[in-house]
């Protein structure tokens, strides 16, 4: 089993309706070396424009992006390289982040390799500490700075997930 880490920059609230705009994962492992980057393509003619502002991307960019069938190809074989057994999404917000990798696994793969579930490093945080109001917490512990760079926001919480396993948290590299 391998934990990876994944953030993702959108165009709108909801995927189908919206675009997703370009997403990073980062193996948690002590190096955090194994990292991927992808952008894609608008699937919609629908954008909101705050939505979009926070990739940091015009949408005129956002049309120069890669088809998305590609890139989740691409993304699926990464996670088959470089996970160890079964991949599991973790993420900052993963209600979010989920739905939208969820969506374009299944409808330009046919199949997500995460299977149908995900964790929240809110919620394993807030367990750690037995303190369901401790879920934001668990930020302070990034130490690289949150910048909607969805590798470099990965990588930040993957840090803090690193941070969270020393306070005590089994899982595996």
């Amino acid at each position: 089993m391998s934990l990876i880490v994944v953030d993702v920059e959108a165009d709108g609230a909801i995927p189908y309706k919206y675009s997703m705009v370009c997403f990073g994962a980062v193996v948690v492992e002590p190096n955090l070396s194994k990292t991927f980057y992808g952008k894609t393509k608008p699937i919609s003619d629908e954008w909101n424009a705050e939505a979009l502002a926070i990739s940091n991307f015009s949408r005129e960019e956002h049309w120069t992006f890669d088809e998305p069938l590609e890139v989740m190809q691409k993304f699926a074989e990464w996670i088959g390289e470089n996970s160890k057994g079964q991949a599991v999404f973790i993420s900052d917000n993963l209600a979010f982040d989920w739905q939208w990798i969820n969506f374009y696994f299944h409808y330009y793969t046919g199949k997500n390799p995460f299977g149908f579930s995900g964790r929240r490093i809110g919620d394993l945080y807030s367990g750690l500490e037995k303190d369901f109001f401790a879920a934001s917490k668990w930020k302070r512990f990034r130490k690289t700075a949150h910048t909607h760079d969805p590798v470099d926001d990965a990588i930040g919480n993957a840090e803090a997930l690193l941070k969270i396993r020393e306070m005590g948290l089994k899982f595996p590299f």
